[in-house]
C-alpha cells in the first residue's frame, strides 16, 4: 500500500470513528467474537456483500450508505450485549440475527409482535429504539458522550438522557424510559 493508500485508510477509519464510535474494522470484529459469526454470515446478517463488509472492514470505504443496515449495525450490537450479559441464550440470538436480517429499516424488527402491542400500539423497546436510532443518525456516540459532558453542570438530566439513548444499550434505555412514565 503507498502513502496516498495509507492516508485515504486513516481518513477513512477516522471518519468511520466519527460516525459510527469506532472504526467498522473494530466493530464488525466485536460483532464476529461476541455472536460466534464468520465475515460471510456478517455480511448475510447485514445485507452487505461480503467484498462491501471486506471494504468497510479494512477502511478501502467509510460509510455505511443503506440506512437500514446501520440500524442492523445498532441492533446486533445491542444484541451482542445482552448475550454478554447473560440475557439473551445463544439460540435465542439466533433467531433474533434471522429477524435482524429481515428488518427493512423504520419498522424496527420484521415481527410486529415484538414491536407493538395486542392494540396496535408501539411497545416501550420500539419507542426507545426510535430515539436511538434518531439521536444516532443526528451525531457519532462520541460527540452524544462530549455533548453531554458539556450539559453535565447545568442540566444533568438532559445530560443522563443523551448518554443513555445516545451512546447506551437498548435495555438501558428500556429502562430509563419506563422510570420516567406516570
Amino acid at each position: 500500500m503507498d502513502a496516498a493508500q495509507q492516508e485515504a485508510t486513516a481518513r477513512a477509519r477516522e471518519l468511520q470513528r466519527n460516525w459510527y464510535g469506532e472504526p467498522l474494522g473494530a466493530l464488525f470484529r466485536k460483532l464476529i467474537e461476541d455472536l460466534g459469526l464468520n465475515q460471510a454470515r456478517l455480511a448475510g446478517v447485514l445485507g452487505l456483500s461480503a467484498p462491501m463488509l471486506s471494504q468497510l472492514m479494512s477502511g478501502q470505504r467509510a460509510k455505511i450508505g443503506n440506512p437500514a443496515v446501520v440500524q442492523r449495525v445498532q441492533l446486533l450490537q445491542d444484541l451482542a450485549g445482552q448475550v454478554a450479559d447473560g440475557s439473551v441464550s445463544a439460540a435465542e440470538a439466533t433467531e433474533r440475527m434471522e429477524e435482524i436480517k429481515k428488518s427493512q429499516g423504520g419498522s424496527v424488527l420484521s415481527n410486529t409482535t415484538t414491536t407493538t402491542s395486542s392494540s396496535g400500539a408501539p411497545t416501550v423497546k420500539r419507542v426507545v429504539r426510535e430515539i436511538q436510532s434518531l439521536l444516532r443518525s443526528v451525531a457519532a456516540a462520541g460527540d452524544i458522550i462530549d455533548a453531554a459532558d458539556t450539559l453535565a453542570p447545568s442540566h444533568p438530566e438532559l445530560a443522563e438522557f443523551l448518554r443513555v439513548y445516545g451512546a447506551g444499550r437498548t435495555s438501558d434505555a428500556v429502562t430509563h424510559y419506563q422510570s420516567h412514565q406516570s
